[in-house]
């Protein structure tokens, strides 16, 4: 889901920014790929989050949904 190398380049200029050093221990790439699942299961769980409120738990209120498009697409013009 992740693009693994926007999240590698974000890693890595974290890292330098921080000055964190991986242990030698750790291979570089299976940290990253860990680093993604870990918040790849975090964006799921932040999905459906999002979607209950935004269909208001089942009940869409289909009107405030409507004045978001039209917000949303002239913010977008």
């Amino acid at each position: 889901m992740l693009d693994i190398e926007v999240v590698k380049k974000f890693l890595e200029e974290e890292f330098k920014e921080r000055e964190i050093e991986i242990p030698g221990d750790i291979h570089r790439e299976k940290l990253i790929e860990t680093f993604c699942k870990y918040v790849e299961n975090d964006y799921y769980e932040w999905l459906k989050d999002n979607f209950k409120s935004f269909f208001n738990h089942g009940n869409p209120d289909w009107d405030w949904i409507r004045k978001l498009i039209k917000k949303y697409s002239k913010d977008n013009s």
